[in-house]
């Protein structure tokens, strides 16, 4: 039976590893520097999971041996039965991550593939709102705040993806000592406008982890 250890972020950098072996093969004539691309990677990727030391071991190392984009495939596949999901969360929940926003529009949780996803974020046009939760120290915490569309792409502060942004600012509920009543700050950056596909390029939540700290404390 295949113990789950793979977070979605940790899937798609072992992905971008696999790629990166691939590219090598293809643009790299000298077989020392593909031999370091294949060490590189097999590095990087035994490094995510220092405590895997049993048959899981050997099938993340074999990144190494990759000589094609069928393998590749089939490499990913291998490793399909030990992603873990998104922890379950239901409709009550999220309502109670939000208790101020009484008319708080949901995403359809039946069409979420939660094996696939670090975060879970949606938005609601009418408000000009967009929402994240967050699964951290055994607990799901929620953000919300107003998104402006950009009409460009750039670099998104999660992902680190070249993609279509939209400017996420929410209101910070750190309050330094002795701060007036009347005090408040907010915090912005720029994020993937579609969720989905930031989800698919993540490859690291510290970025993410640090945003929310800054506005949740």
């Amino acid at each position: 039976m295949c113990e789950p250890f793979i977070r979605n972020y940790q899937y798609n950098y072992i992905r971008n590893q696999a790629d990166s072996v691939l590219h090598a093969l293809r643009s790299v004539g000298d077989p020392k520097i593909v031999g370091s691309v294949r060490y590189s990677a097999q590095t990087k990727v035994a490094e995510l999971f220092p405590d895997v030391t049993d048959t899981r071991k050997m099938t993340l190392e074999s990144i190494s041996e990759l000589k094609t984009a069928e393998d590749i495939q089939h490499y990913m596949q291998a490793l399909e039965p030990y992603r873990i999901e998104f922890p379950p969360i239901t409709e009550q929940q999220i309502r109670k991550l939000f208790p101020k926003n009484k008319k708080l529009k949901l995403p359809d949780l039946t069409q979420i593939d939660f094996r696939r996803i670090s975060y879970l974020s949606w938005t609601d046009i009418s408000t000009q709102k967009m929402f994240l939760v967050y699964h951290t120290g055994g607990q799901f915490v929620g953000v919300e705040g107003r998104y402006t569309a950009t009409h460009k792409k750039s670099y998104c502060f999660v992902c680190s993806t070249y993609e279509e942004l939209v400017l996420f600012t929410a209101i910070s509920k750190k309050r330094p000592a002795h701060a007036s009543s009347d005090y408040y700050k907010s915090v912005g950056n720029y994020v993937c406008m579609n969720g989905q596909e930031c989800n698919k390029n993540i490859t690291d939540v510290s970025s993410l982890e640090t945003f929310i700290h800054s506005v949740l404390g």
